[in-house]
């Protein structure tokens, strides 16, 4: 159980390496291409990303599978709080960028927030599909930048910039929680209309 608690903390690590430099680059279009190396990373190093595993459910229903997809979302969130407290306090001047890119995300409804983020959670089930299957980072390289300048929302990254922001409320968990749904729906959409799509964990 500690192992995979370890490992889903050091996917969130990850991931708050890509959204800092996401937040750092005044360019989205960089900043969204060089977010992938936290993907990149997560993948080859096979740390537990709750949305690079939830697609592979459909097929995989074992109590230890569903253990290992909760205790990845723990550790993503906590390694991703963690180190949004972090960069607050080591990159101030992102604090403000942050608070930028939250706001947008607080006024959305419901159904938009559900939306974005179902797209977001089959683009990342693609991502590491690919790479687990073909043995190639293209896909990440590419569904990355996609979801990002698409709008799309992402779970695991949205909870490392509302870090940065600041203390959380009731909204935001909200908010937090609805992606976490669109995010796990979206991934298993594919796999499930595609019975002999071959699946594999990564």
């Amino acid at each position: 159980m500690l192992a995979k608690l370890l490992s889903g903390i050091s996917a969130g690590l990850l991931i708050s390496v890509g959204g800092t430099v996401f937040l750092a680059c005044d360019n989205k279009v960089v900043g969204a291409v060089f977010f992938s190396v936290a993907l990149l990373c997560i993948c080859y190093k096979k740390y537990s990303l709750f949305t690079g595993r939830i697609g592979y459910a459909i097929r995989d229903r074992s109590k230890d599978y569903f253990s290992g997809l909760f205790l990845g979302l723990l550790g993503n969130i906590i390694g991703t709080v963690v180190c949004g407290i972090l960069v607050r306090l080591a990159i101030p001047s992102l604090i403000e960028k942050a608070q930028a890119a939250c706001a947008p995300r607080l006024e959305q409804a419901f159904y938009q927030t559900l939306i974005r983020a179902l797209f977001c959670g089959v683009l990342m089930y693609l991502a590491v599909s690919i790479f687990s299957d073909h043995k190639t980072p293209l896909a990440i390289l590419f569904c990355i930048p996609v979801f990002i300048l698409s709008g799309f929302e992402h779970s695991i990254a949205d909870v490392f910039y509302f870090s940065v922001k600041g203390l959380p409320d009731l909204q935001t968990i909200g908010f937090l929680a609805t992606v976490v749904l669109g995010n796990t729906v979206g991934a298993l959409i594919l796999p499930a209309i595609n019975p002999k799509e071959r699946i594999r964990n990564q």
